[in-house]
Order: structure tokens, then C-alpha cells, then sequence
């Protein structure tokens, strides 16, 4: 069976399917995780940052193979420098987000 306007194949849309299916339980997974970690005060709070920041990490890496389909080794060079700039941008606000809130935090104190 062989869908004639995309090209793809009934066991190429069951392999897109499992993998949908992978990222979507590996995604709920490392969202429910933090939160089970955070509600029953299950490590220290030091502790708790590095593991929160680690499975973000982690979920990051998920989305972008299970549903964006991005492969390392398959991809062109363009499209890995892409998501790296945008990365590093994203990293750029949210780090300087959290630097002028803690900023501003100290001076009301």
C-alpha cells in the first residue's frame, strides 16, 4: 500500500507512529518526573535544580528527535548550525531573565 501524494509507505507511517508514541511517553515521563521530585521534597533543593535542569536537557533532546525528526549524523550541517544559534539564543534569554529577576530580587531586600 503506498500513499501516492507523500510517497510513504504503511510501515514507514507505522515507524513515524511508534516514534510519535515513543516521544510522547518519554515527554510525559520527564514532565511528570520534576514535579513528583518538587511535590514530595524528595532531594535537596540543590540537588533538585541540577536534576531538574538535567531532565530538561534530556526532554529537549526528545522533541527534537521524535518530533522534529532531527539526526545528527543524517542532517545537513546548515540545519544542526541552525538549531545550535537558536539554542544558544534561548540559553542568552532565559539566562539573563533569571539574572535580572535575581538582580532585582536582591535590591528589594
Amino acid at each position: 500500500m503506498n500513499d501516492n501524494s507523500t510517497g510513504t509507505t504503511a510501515a514507514e507511517y507505522k515507524h513515524e507512529l511508534r516514534t510519535y508514541a515513543l516521544g510522547y511517553g518519554l515527554a510525559l515521563a520527564l514532565t511528570l518526573v520534576p514535579f513528583g521530585l518538587v511535590y514530595w521534597s524528595a532531594m535537596p533543593i540543590h540537588g533538585l535544580y541540577l536534576v531538574i535542569g538535567g531532565l530538561a536537557i534530556v526532554q529537549a533532546l526528545v522533541h527534537f528527535r521524535c518530533f522534529l525528526h532531527i539526526d545528527p549524523p543524517r542532517q545537513n550541517m546548515n540545519d544542526l548550525q541552525l538549531i545550535l544559534f537558536s539554542s544558544l539564543l534561548l540559553f542568552f534569554m532565559a539566562g539573563g531573565t533569571i539574572w535580572i529577576l535575581a538582580n532585582l530580587a536582591t535590591r528589594m531586600h
